[in-house]
């Protein structure tokens, strides 16, 4: 499939580029500095340590934090106490933390000599690495057997609350065209600091994400696709308190894509932004280990902010989040990056504006699979005016060349839809990306013209606002309330308190191998 292209200008969006980085450099050296509880949680997990304590079924990973915040031994990180005191006891890593729930004091133990810690340390990180490796050659192997499906790719989401039933849901949208399976998270998980346990069967807006859920629904969506014969992604969310842990058991059961945006959880989940920049830095650098795909939440902007008047913040995030992508070692192929068709469908010309921002991030993002959302602000009861909207939405989509959709469902803005609506979305985008398959191809934009003026025009205010926030900084900017009309203290959020400055003995040697696996800078 091809696509019109639209002139941008080039100097313009060289400059664009190097303030994003400048931006994301002064953030990234702060967040080097500083590690949180669910990135040493993450840690524990990727060096084995699974199963909940006692009859509130509290993680074991949140436990041996707890007592290593409480001995105020954070500092130094989890992998070092626990690791040496598997050596000191001779245990493996799991059955010291078991013995930590069940009372082990860490401060009681000796230390191990160092070049024994580092040998058994190196053994330790090779194992965890090579379960996530393993996972993702499996995924690629399948994805070679069966076949990519042609993009747009279609995404549709369940939201059941019981994994068993998103199952049933998720194979019927696949044997009726989809291509990409969302697992909607139960609403307010974001802002749990656990990761719940076990296959769940209740849930409010969406399904709990668990690793055994994550585990399930690649089962089954593996099954269909060998029954369809194409592949199918599984989509999960790595944000809020937990974004490192959710990215590792998203890479240990296979997951293809992760919604995964420090700025979303800021912005719309009130998250402590130094928190969640630290975060998703170590959840990404698993996903690009894991050949996983980011989503990314710059559209969500535009459901409070004009989608006209703050075009530019969304480009402005979309080149930020490209820099802290490429920070964590995320090729361009694994960037899904975020925008909206979000204009007022009254104003005159609103089409030739979506068209103009669809252009404008793919000419921006040529390699990256950039993904779009449908119409969700001005959706409207009139269920046939709806299916237009949704049409012209997949219409653009088609003609632009987007990556991954995620299809316009008419009830999506008034309850969980359900099996009739998602039919309903697959049958509008079948019918359009079949009858327009290559439309793009056939499409010259007129040079001057509307849309290629107001794309270039929308790329100045977006450098306009880079330079404001490379003025003050992009905490400073979060605090001004630049990014959709939503202000947020560095001071606060939630989280905060989960947020701590490495001390001299801080040591994590999977974040270190990870770095250097994926050639970025430690």
């Amino acid at each position: 499939m091809g696509r019109p292209t639209i002139e941008l200008d080039s100097k313009l969006v060289q400059y664009a580029r190097s303030l994003a980085k400048k931006i994301t450099d002064d953030v990234q050296m702060i967040i080097d500095e500083h590690s949180t509880v669910s990135t040493e949680r993450a840690t524990l997990r990727l060096l084995g340590v699974d199963g909940v304590v006692g009859e509130d079924q509290v993680p074991l990973v949140n436990v041996v934090l707890d007592k290593l915040k409480e001995w105020n031994m954070l500092d130094q990180g989890a992998f070092k106490p626990v690791v040496s005191a598997a050596i000191v006891l001779d245990k493996d890593v799991q059955q010291v933390c078991e013995a930590i729930a069940d009372g082990l004091d860490l401060r009681t133990l000796p230390q191990p000599k160092r070049h024994i810690y580092e040998v058994f340390s190196q053994e330790l990180v090779e194992k965890a690495l090579m379960r996530i490796k393993r996972k993702s050659e499996e995924r690629d192997a399948l994805l070679r057997e069966l076949g990519d499906p042609p993009k747009p790719y279609k995404y549709l989401i369940v939201a059941t609350g019981n994994i068993y039933e998103d199952v049933v849901q998720a194979r019927a949208a696949v044997f009726q065209g989809a291509d990409i399976i969302a697992v909607i998270r139960s609403t307010a998980q974001s802002l749990l600091d656990y990761v719940p346990y076990g296959a769940t069967t209740e849930g409010y807006g969406g399904t709990y994400a668990t690793q055994e859920n994550f585990r399930i629904m690649r089962q089954a969506l593996d099954d269909a696709a060998r029954k369809v014969g194409r592949y199918i992604r599984q989509v999960n969310y790595a944000s809020g308190l937990c974004m490192p842990e959710i990215a590792v058991m998203a890479a240990l059961e296979g997951l293809d894509i992760l919604l995964n945006d420090a700025m979303y959880g800021i912005l719309f989940r009130d998250i402590n932004m130094l928190r969640t920049f630290t975060d998703q830095y170590i959840s990404r650098l698993v996903c690009a280990y894991a050949n996983i795909t980011i989503n990314t939440g710059e559209d969500n902007y535009l459901t409070t902010a004009d989608a006209i008047e703050k075009a530019h913040t969304v480009t402005a995030s979309q080149l930020i989040n490209e820099q802290f992508a490429i920070k964590a070692g995320l090729k361009p192929h694994l960037m899904g990056l975020g925008h909206a068709f979000e204009i007022n469908p009254d104003i005159e010309d609103s089409l030739l504006y979506e068209i103009a921002h669809a252009m404008l991030s793919r000419e921006l993002f040529p390699d990256c699979p950039v993904k779009y959302m449908p119409p969700t602000r001005y959706m409207t009861g009139n269920i046939f005016k709806g299916y237009a909207m949704n049409t012209l939405f997949n219409l653009v989509s088609s003609m632009t060349g987007q990556s991954i959709q995620l299809l316009g469902i008419l009830t999506e803005a008034i309850h969980t839809p359900y099996m009739h609506d998602r039919y309903l979305a697959l049958v509008n985008a079948n019918y359009v990306f079949s009858a327009a398959r290559h439309l793009g191809d056939e499409i010259l934009f007129k040079p001057g013209g509307f849309i290629e003026k107001r794309a270039n025009e929308v790329l100045k205010k977006a450098v306009e606002l880079l330079e404001h926030i490379s003025d003050v900084g992009l905490f400073s900017a979060i605090e001004q309330g630049i990014f959709a009309d939503i202000r947020r203290s560095r001071e606060a959020g939630k989280g905060l308190e989960g947020v701590f400055k490495k001390g001299e003995a801080y040591e994590n040697p999977i974040r270190d191998a990870l770095e250097q696996e994926l050639g970025v800078k430690g």
